[in-house]
């Protein structure tokens, strides 16, 4: 499977642990990074991704999180393509960076995104599923063994 994780999925870990749903969440998101490790899923990075860590004011975090980019089988450029279609994107109410985020995973042919953004994850885009990390290792369970959970 084909997945795009956005720039606060990477930054999760990071995160004030003491929550519950933040310390879920990074773990979830840690197994999900295990299992591109070990080639069960196809990691996909854009240049949005470079551009918003890049940002990071934390050398260290954006040093490691710039490490999955050489693990990424794909580098999709914001070419006008996407740009046109974060525009349309953008009309559902979704944050400009937030929309070159998905138009490059739909460019680029993702099955997934990957956001622990609440609002984003309330959104419906064609194309593409936006979902939790934990919420993905479920999508995952139930396409592997054909059963549903409520």
């Amino acid at each position: 499977m084909k997945v795009y994780l956005d720039n606060c999925c990477y930054n999760r870990p990071y995160d004030d642990q003491s929550y519950l749903s933040v310390s879920l969440e990074t773990q979830a998101k840690l197994q999900v990074q295990e299992e591109i490790l070990t080639k069960k899923h196809e990691l996909v990075w854009s240049t949005i991704e470079d551009y918003e860590n890049a940002q990071n004011p934390f050398e260290i975090r954006r040093n490691a999180i710039s490490q999955w980019r050489n693990l990424a089988i794909t580098i999709q450029i914001a070419d006008s393509k996407v740009i046109e279609n974060a525009k349309k994107i953008m009309q559902k109410g979704i944050k400009n960076k937030d929309a070159l985020h998905i138009a490059s995973a739909i460019a680029a042919g993702c099955d997934v995104f990957l956001t622990v953004d609440r609002k984003l994850l309330k959104s419906t885009i064609d194309g593409i599923k936006l979902l939790s990390p934990i919420d993905f290792l479920r999508y995952e369970d139930d396409n592997t063994t054909g059963e549903e959970h409520d």
